[in-house]
């Protein structure tokens, strides 16, 4: 292997040799490290002749002999691109959504530059040329945002747009009769009360479709498929009513004492409650059917057409081979299961119809839930409604890369270089789009991935937004400091997002935590991605930044579902989670970590009462709640558009959702709230802060 040889098919990738970590020291991949990552991207480097061969592929995807099948452009900008030598001097006519037409004639050079005209309309266009048909996917010059969210509502800000919102863990909510798992009925009953009250919002963990045939799988973040829902969420109830669930609980024997009784678990219990809901799930589907089946049901599954029955039969396929004693592991299948669109998985669909058509009902009814809960959230008078969150990637071995593998990596997970917070970095096991595949495949795959996460909200925050200009890929088996970044067309990405979100009408968060490099919070802002600001984290060296100093191009919020709760950071819970599984940073020792945190919390205290939030002496370690009143008005006093307050934080919860780091040792993704939605908000110290969120945070009806 010729080490420079492997440099340049890497540099050709966009896969960087070089890069700078989160403590500002410059960083080298090893060319071995660099080959192992170029061979899982399709070009590999063993030899001259296969670099020469990864190289001239390469050019070709930047520089062949037609135009890409979609370019992405900006209203009121001309679209300057390359102009292939064999479509010199050719007529072109480009055919608007709204119907115009616009005509000319391209320069007829040897391959130079070439500008289309500007247009005056966002959407998806067609530029036809020669044999060339292309589309030109035109974005406003920014997102959809706050103001443009509020503006529908005919209500406006005496200022700037300055709302608020709750962030909330679904599978964490709960209410009588839900099994054991937070639904989408609980989530709509708290959509209303928030809005009643003066949210404009209401954030909620990723819903994507999980494995229905693996209940111990339940990570939020290790999604099957991004572009479906998460059945386990569904409220039976709501199918075909109270009575109907009531008579299939007692033909299942016991069912109905373990439904109550997961209900009282601290922690959800998911395999339990996971199988008693599919089971229940399963017997309404029955119902349905042999009633004669459902328009709308039959609706729903021609609008989901392709998409829809693939990740259906891979449902169907995977719970089969695991019956079979089998793999679940798509990739280790018999060749013919491994092609979604061949004769042995269509002859699979032909056998077990009514599995495949299972699976599409649970979507379907999923669909309702989240789409009823969005829905009451715009007519109780939320101006945004939910913020769906969309993860970095979805599991290798799941329905969305055994159904898009042109376009999702074989062989590299998804993770990030050591940081301040990982001091050994991550590997998450999640599959990513290749930004060569991507570009030649017309971004479609993206495209609908983007449809998918807007379609039931009015907002979605992109986990690990860094992602749109690189990620950290690591190749299966490696250590996460064996993975190196990959370079993804973080400008059409940008665009494409815009146009989506106007087209939905939603707003767009992009989560901006971690090694971020120079100069990207700036193209995020400039694009209408809202970055995300956390309490701990806004600070300069000794002192925490007043309200004042906080961007107003961020969402404000007091914690994250991967950090500690301001009760927990106050108490020190994390330090003693840290302490005992060994998680502390090498080197650090206990007495420093609490020594450290008994000073930052009375530098914490001093910003609260600087900014009129607080006032008196340092509350004591034990006692956070003066600390939760004020970081509540701390956040609601920042310019930030938006607000958000989770609702471990509203409660004043120690525990946190998620502690990176770990699995089966801390109760991750588990976390039930301790009181019923129906009264969550009513608590005396929840509606406190809540008043203070209002104080600072009030929109008008327009005159």
């Amino acid at each position: 292997m010729n080490d420079q040889q492997v440099l340049k098919v890497a540099q050709a990738a966009g896969l960087a040799q070089e890069w700078t970590d989160a403590f500002g020291q410059p960083q080298r991949v090893a060319p071995e490290a660099l080959a192992r990552i170029l061979d899982a991207l399709g070009y590999p480097c063993a030899s001259d002749d296969q670099c020469s061969d990864s190289i001239a592929r390469l050019a070709g995807l930047q520089g062949g002999a037609g135009l890409p099948p979609l370019l992405t452009g900006t209203v009121g900008q001309p679209l300057r691109l390359r102009l292939p030598a064999a479509l010199a001097g050719k007529a072109w006519r480009i055919e608007l959504e709204d119907g115009r037409q616009l005509d000319g004639r391209a320069p007829a050079g040897d391959g130079a530059g070439w500008e289309l005209p500007a247009l005056d309309a966002w959407g998806y266009h067609r530029l036809q040329i020669g044999d060339d048909n292309v589309t030109l996917a035109v974005a406003p010059p920014a997102c959809y945002g706050v103001p443009d969210a509020l503006a529908t509502t005919g209500r406006t800000a005496p200022q700037a747009a300055r709302l608020w919102g709750l962030g909330v863990q679904l599978y964490s909510l709960r209410r009588p009769g839900d099994g054991g798992i937070g639904d989408y009925s609980a989530l709509e009953a708290l959509a209303r009360q928030a809005a009643a009250r003066g949210a404009a919002a209401v954030a909620i963990s990723p819903v994507h479709a999980m494995f229905s045939a693996d209940v111990n799988r339940f990570s939020p973040y290790g999604p099957s498929s991004r572009l479906f829902l998460n059945a386990l969420h569904i409220d039976p109830a709501a199918v075909l009513g109270a009575d109907a669930l009531a008579a299939v609980l007692a033909s299942l024997g016991d069912a109905a004492a373990r439904y109550r009784a997961l209900e009282q678990e601290t922690l959800v219990d998911w395999p339990a409650a996971a199988s008693l809901r599919l089971d229940i799930l399963r017997r309404l589907y029955a119902r349905l059917r042999d009633t004669g089946g459902n328009a709308d049901f039959d609706a729903f599954r021609a609008r989901g057409g392709g998409a829809l029955a693939d990740h259906a039969r891979f449902e169907a396929l995977h719970a089969w081979r695991l019956a079979q004693g089998e793999s679940g592991y798509w990739r280790d299948w018999p060749d013919g299961l491994r092609d979604p669109r061949g004769p042995q998985v269509e002859q699979f669909a032909r056998e077990h119809a009514d599995e495949v058509g299972f699976h599409e009902f649970l979507q379907w009814q999923a669909a309702r839930g989240l789409g009823n809960a969005q829905k009451a959230a715009c007519s109780a008078g939320m101006p945004v409604g939910l913020i769906t969150d969309l993860a970095v990637g979805a599991d290798n071995g799941g329905s969305q890369a055994w159904s898009r593998q042109g376009e999702i990596i074989n062989g590299l997970s998804v993770g990030a270089p050591p940081d301040v917070l990982n001091t050994r970095g991550q590997a998450w096991g999640l599959g990513a789009f290749s930004p060569h595949a991507m570009k030649a495949g017309g971004f479609g795959a993206y495209i609908e991935m983007l449809r998918a996460i807007f379609a039931y909200a009015g907002g979605a925050r992109i986990d690990h937004v860094l992602g749109l200009g690189r990620l950290w890929l690591v190749p299966d088996g490696a250590s996460p400091q064996e993975g190196a970044y990959l370079q993804y067309p973080m400008q059409d990405l940008l665009r494409l997002i815009a146009l989506e979100s106007w087209r939905h009408r939603a707003v767009v968060i992009g989560e901006d935590l971690g090694t971020v490099p120079p100069g990207f919070d700036v193209q995020l802002a400039q694009a209408g991605l809202l970055g995300i600001r956390v309490l701990m984290f806004q600070r300069d060296g000794g002192r925490f930044f007043r309200p004042d100093e906080w961007p107003a191009h961020a969402i404000a919020t007091t914690t994250t579902h991967d950090l500690p709760t301001i009760a927990g950071w106050w108490q020190e819970r994390d330090i003693d989670w840290r302490t005992g599984l060994d998680l502390l940073a090498p080197g650090e020792q206990e007495s420093d970590a609490r020594a450290r945190r008994a000073h930052d919390r009375a530098v914490l205290w001093r910003a609260l009462c600087d900014a009129g939030c607080a006032q008196g002496p340092v509350p004591a370690k034990e006692d956070g709640t003066p600390v939760l009143d004020a970081a509540a008005g701390f956040i609601a006093a920042t310019p930030a558009p938006l607000a958000m307050l989770p609702v471990e934080d509203a409660l004043g919860l120690p525990e946190q959702p998620n502690l990176p780091g770990t699995i089966d040792t801390h109760p991750n993704w588990r976390r039930r709230l301790p009181l019923a939605v129906d009264g969550l908000l009513d608590e005396p110290a929840v509606a406190g802060r809540v008043a203070a969120l209002n104080r600072n945070r009030s929109y008008t009806e327009k005159p």
